[in-house]
C-alpha cells in the first residue's frame, strides 16, 4: 500500500500544488516514487479545474520541476484514505478540521523545517514572492520526507 500525502491550501494554484510538486521531486530523486501517491488540493472552490497560478508554474519551471496538475476542492475521502494531509497555514488547519474534523495526520508543512522563525507558508498569490515561498517549501519537504522516511522505515 502506498504512503499517500495531500498538500492543501486555500485555492490549490500556488502553495499546495508547488509543495506537490516539489515533494514528488525529492521522492523521484531518492528512488521512492513507487511507495508514494502525491496530489495537492485547496480548502476552497475557486479555482476548481485551473491550472497553477503562473508564478508557481514560472519558479518551478526555474528549478527544473514539472508540474501538469488542476486545482480540485479538498473532500472526505481524502482524509479517510490518505495518510499524511500537509496544510500550508494555520489557517488551512482550521478550515480542514472546520469542514471534516479532527485528523490524527494533519500537518502544517513548516513544522518539518528548520525555521523557528516562520510557521506559515505566506501565499504568493498577492506578494508575488514565489521564489521565497518555493525556499520555505523545499525546507519542509525535505523534512517531511525525512520523517516519513524514520516514521514509514523506507
Amino acid at each position: 500500500m502506498k504512503i499517500q500525502v495531500v498538500f492543501v491550501c486555500l485555492g490549490n494554484i500556488c502553495r499546495s500544488p508547488m509543495a506537490e510538486a516539489v515533494f514528488q521531486r525529492l521522492v523521484d530523486d531518492a528512488g521512492l516514487s513507487h511507495k508514494f501517491s502525491i496530489d495537492s488540493a485547496g480548502t476552497s472552490n475557486w479555482h476548481v479545474g485551473e491550472a497553477a497560478h503562473r508564478g508557481t508554474r514560472r519558479v518551478l519551471t526555474d528549478h527544473d520541476i514539472k508540474y501538469s496538475g488542476r486545482s480540485r476542492q479538498l473532500r472526505a475521502n481524502d482524509l479517510s484514505s490518505t495518510t499524511y494531509i500537509v496544510a500550508m497555514d494555520q489557517n488551512n488547519i482550521h478550515d480542514i478540521k472546520n469542514k471534516f474534523g479532527d485528523y490524527q495526520r494533519l500537518y502544517r508543512l513548516l513544522d518539518f523545517s528548520n525555521n523557528d522563525e516562520v510557521r506559515d507558508v505566506p501565499d504568493p498569490y498577492y506578494s508575488g514572492n514565489f521564489e521565497y515561498v518555493y525556499q520555505l517549501v523545499l525546507a519542509g519537504a525535505e523534512g517531511l520526507l525525512a520523517v516519513i522516511r524514520e516514521q514509514e522505515g523506507i
